[in-house]
Order: structure tokens, then sequence, then C-alpha cells
């Protein structure tokens, strides 16, 4: 059998890898050529650029809103230490790389960076030799305005603060002397505000670091210029300061935490509300009472002193001669008052014995009638002091005391094992009075009350004050924007594969052979049988002994229909090598 076609060797068909790159890129036109270094180009400048984005630093903000003065100092100390910075696209924020910020705000923060714009006592570290006092005074009150600046910056709703005092010379006349005052100018960051016990606080802040500064002469206005020291609570108002008010408020809502952990195991959590008033005393009383009880009840009675006194004296008639001897005075007697025992006399009477006759008793003093001029006059004088008790109290009372509770209590109605929604008995509802009653130290002597109504609640819809993580705008802007950058390459990737690289890699490749007829029946119909096998793998099953058959006639028949010149040297070739055999 003579067969013709170009016979390749394996070396020449595998070939050198350069040269196979080589022809097939020599297949290409010039057009397609520029076209697929282009293609290449493109796709290798996107990979590069996704790389470098996906590696690129990840700034984070280290300081913001910071004055000129102090962003000028911490750029200088960020140069210094080699760390790149950059700004913000508002320009108000400096931006370090992220892993590097808390090291860098600490190490800043040795340094004294950032200030807050604001001048401290670090003005006095340098003082001039030979300042003056003035001068001196000025550098303390700039130092002291600042660090109180600095303190109130510290409060969270607080972004910039500014402190301005006026404090009056000192004098010694009582009616010059000025009282201080102070003003304070509060930048406070968006959507915050103050409440009246924040404002209270650095009222009596600034009050407490200047001396002779009252509260009320602290005035406090925000950004917009509103006056917000007048805020005031009602509580505040009536006298009590922001430690009273908690007090208060921790009062009540003990009660009400023990009112609701006595009623959850009974009605259920959210089938009562309760609601407590505590009326507290802080008025600070102390008395002394000094009380004398008459002392006169004679079992108890006391004598602390007596003293009796008793005298008796007598005048002379006048008698005797007329003239100056008798009109002298008489001499001061000098016998005793009390007579001599008389021999045969017997014994003087005791006092209080009955007179005797011929004799005068007096003041304990006993003589006969005719030894005594007349008259006789007597005096008896008796003084007696008894014990007076007395008692001495001193009272103070404690502050804080519970005047009077109010409670009120709402009970929802209740569902019965039907389902049927209906309200509590009146036994039920004693119960529950009772038992809020001893929770909270019922007193009726104090006058507290206690009301418990009954009556169904109002089921209230449930809104979501929280806003879901995929409605949040900043969430859905960075993502839409995330999911446009890397859509955006991919699709541009995926244009640049299968569009334009693809299809020219494609025409690079060889055709595939094409049948030669002079190469026999045999080589075509193991071509045929070849493309049949194929097939036959695509429809995955194999064909039969009689499809083949069939086929291969069918592909004779085709073969000698466009070309039955070559069948016919075949079929003599067959021919006259059977005759010459």
């Amino acid at each position: 059998m003579a067969a013709t076609g170009i016979e390749t060797s394996p070396a020449t068909a595998l070939g050198n890898p350069l040269d196979r790159v080589r022809q097939a890129f020599g297949r290409l036109t010039n057009q397609q050529k520029i076209l697929l270094a282009v293609a290449l180009a493109a796709l290798l400048a996107i990979a590069v650029a996704t790389s470098t984005w996906l590696k690129q630093t990840d700034y984070r903000v280290l300081f913001s809103n910071v004055s000129e003065r102090d962003g000028g100092a911490i750029i200088a100390a960020l140069e210094q230490m080699n760390i790149p910075y950059r700004f913000s696209e508002s320009g108000n924020a400096i931006q370090i790389p992220g892993e590097r910020v808390y090291e860098v705000r600490l190490r800043l923060a040795t340094q004294g960076l950032p200030k807050g714009g604001n001048v401290g006592f670090e003005l006095l570290e340098n003082q001039k030799f030979g300042i003056s006092q003035f001068a001196e005074q000025i550098n303390y009150q700039r130092g002291l305005e600042g660090e109180l600046a600095r303190t109130i910056q510290a409060i969270g709703a607080v972004q910039a603060a500014r402190v301005h005092l006026a404090i009056p010379k000192p004098t010694v006349f009582v009616r010059e002397e000025l009282k201080p005052s102070a003003s304070v100018l509060l930048n406070l960051y968006p959507g915050r505000s103050l409440d009246p016990a924040q404002v209270a606080g650095i009222q009596n802040l600034v009050a407490a670091s200047v001396p002779n500064l009252s509260p009320e002469s602290v005035k406090l206005i925000d950004q917009s210029g509103a006056v917000i020291s007048q805020l005031k609570n009602p509580l505040m108002l009536a006298g009590l300061d922001p430690t009273q008010i908690r007090y208060i408020r921790e009062i009540e809502a003990a009660a009400i935490q023990r009112v609701e952990d006595i009623l959850s195991p009974i009605l259920g959590p959210g089938n009562f509300r309760v609601q407590v008033a505590a009326d507290i005393d802080f008025s600070l009383n102390e008395q002394t009472a000094e009380t004398y009880r008459p002392n006169t009840t004679p079992p108890e009675i006391s004598i602390r002193s007596q003293q009796t006194s008793e005298s008796a004296s007598t005048m002379p008639s006048p008698g005797g001669v007329p003239g100056a001897l008798s009109n002298q005075p008489p001499v001061p007697a000098t016998a005793p008052l009390t007579q001599p025992a008389v021999p045969g006399a017997g014994a003087p009477a005791a006092s209080g014995a009955p007179p005797v006759p011929g004799q005068i008793n007096a003041a304990g003093v006993q003589a006969p009638i005719a030894n005594i001029g007349q008259p006789i006059n007597t005096r008896k004088d008796s003084t007696l002091n008894y014990e007076v008790d007395r008692t001495i109290r001193h009272t103070k009372q404690s502050v804080g005391v519970i005047r009077r509770l109010t409670a009120a209590v709402a009970v929802n109605h209740r569902k019965d094992a039907k389902g049927v929604v209906r309200a509590l008995a009146e036994p039920e509802l004693r119960q529950i009075n009772d038992l809020v009653k001893e929770a909270i130290g019922f007193s009726q002597e104090r006058g507290d009350s206690v009301s418990v109504a009954n009556a169904p609640f109002t089921e209230v819809e449930k809104t979501e004050t929280e806003t879901p993580v995929w409605k949040d705008p900043e969430f859905i802007l960075t993502t839409s924007k995330d999911v446009f950058k890397y859509g955006f390459i991919a699709l541009i990737a995926f244009y640049l594969i299968f569009k334009i690289i693809m299809p020219l890699v494609r025409a690079t490749l060889p055709p595939p052979p094409r049948p030669e007829v002079g190469s026999g029946i045999d080589t075509v119909d193991e071509e045929r049988e070849g493309e049949g096998e194929r097939e036959g793998e695509e429809k995955a099953h194999e064909p039969t002994a009689a499809e083949l058959l069939e086929q291969k006639l069918a592909q004779a028949r085709e073969i000698a229909r466009q070309n039955p010149k070559a069948v016919a040297d075949i079929i003599k070739d067959w021919t006259g090598a059977n005759n010459g055999g």
C-alpha cells in the first residue's frame, strides 16, 4: 500500500518551546500582536495595582481638631521619630499608620503633646529673673485659667473650653471689696449636651479653684452663645445639691427594685409597673434644752442648806436725875446673856419650857423680869434652800430622714387557662397591696400611701431604636465603594482575559490537519474512525459494528463523489495487486 503525505520526526514535532512560541506569535497579524501586547500590559498593571492597593498602609487618626501650635509641634515630633504621616481630606486630623497609633500617642504624651491649645502652670517653670509682681500675677492667672480649661475638657461632652477669671485686687477696705467672678466658654461635640448636674459640677469646680468665688458667679455659655448656666433642676431650685438628688433617686430605685423582686414571681415580668416617690428631709437640726423640775414631793425633797437666826433686845426706861449725865447713852453690857446659876435656884428653864413666873424667855434667853428693861424687841429669821432638778438635753437630727413614701402600682389583667383576659379578684389586689406595703417599709404614722390599680395594658408595637448594620448610611457607603472598586477591577480583568487574550491565544494555535486523499482508504478510514470515536465519547456511548460499517461506507461514498479519480486509482491499485499476485 502506498501512502502519500509529509513525514515529520518527533524532534521536529515537539521543537523548542521558544521556537513554538515564535511560530505561534508569527501566525498573528500586526494588529493582533499590538492588541495582545496591550491586553497583557493592562492585565499586568491591574494585578500590580490591586496587589499594591491591598498591601497599602492603613492610616488612622492620631489627633483631630488640634490647634495650629499643637499641630506644628506634633508634626515636628513625628518627623523626628521618622514616622510617616498625612492629613485627612478635611485637613483637621493628623493620620499615621494604624499599628503605631497608640505607641505614638504615649510617646507624645511624655512630651506634653498635645497641650490642648491652653497654657497651664508650665508658664511658671521658666520665670525670668527680675520679673515684676504684676507680670507674675498675670502668669499665675493665665496658668490657672489653662489648667481649669484642661480639666473641663476631660468631660466627655466637652470638645474644647476656655476660662476667663476676673480676680479683683485685694483691698483693706471692706466696703470697697469686690468678689471674683468667672466665665466659661464650652465647645460641645455635635449632638451632645450637658444636663443640669454637669453644669452645676463645672460651676462648683471653677468656684472651688478660686478663693472667695461662689458657684453663682460662674457663668457658662456654649459655642452658639446660649447661656447654659441657667439650666436648673426643680429639685436644685428647692435647695438640693446633686448629691442629695442622687440620694433621693437611690432611695426610690431601691424601693422600686424591692417591689419588682417580690411581684415578678407572682405576676410575671411585664405585667406590672411600679413608681415610688420619696420625700426626704435634709434639714439639719440641733437643739439644746435645760429643764428645771419643781422639788416639792416630800419623799424626794432634798435640802441644800438651812439657816435660822433669832435675836432679842430691851430698851431701858428713862430715869434718874435730869441733866447731862443722865442723857448719856448706856454703857454696853458686858454681862453674859445667861445668868449664872443661883445656888438653890436649880437649873435654868430650857427653851420651850413653860414660862416661869417672874421671868421672861425670849430668843433662847431666860432672865428675871426685874433685870430686863422695858420694852423687849425680838426677831427671828429662817432660810431654807432646797436642791433644784436640772436636765440638759442636746438633740441632733440625722440628715436624709424619710418623711413620706408614696407608691403606685399598675397591674395588668391576667389571662386564664382558656386564654380569656380577666381582671384580678379583690383578694388578690389586697394581697398585692399588702406585699407592696411590706416591701417599701410602709408606716402609717409617717403618712405613707400605696395605690394598686388593675387595668389592661395597651400593647405597644416595638420599634427598632438601633439602626441595623445594613441600613447604616456609613456602612452602605463604604460597602458600595468597595464593591464598585473590586467589581470594576474584576470586570476589566474578565474582559481582557476572555475577550482579548483568549481569542488571540486561540489564533496562535495551528489549525487541525485536513485528511489527504492520496493517503489511502485505510488512512481515511482511520481518521473517520477516530472522529467517530471522539463523537462517541461526546455522546457518552460506543457505536455498534453495523453503525461503524455504515459510517465507513458513507465516508467512502462521500470521498468517491468528491474525488472519483482518486478512488478509481485506488481500485486499480487493488486490482493490479491482486492480478499480479
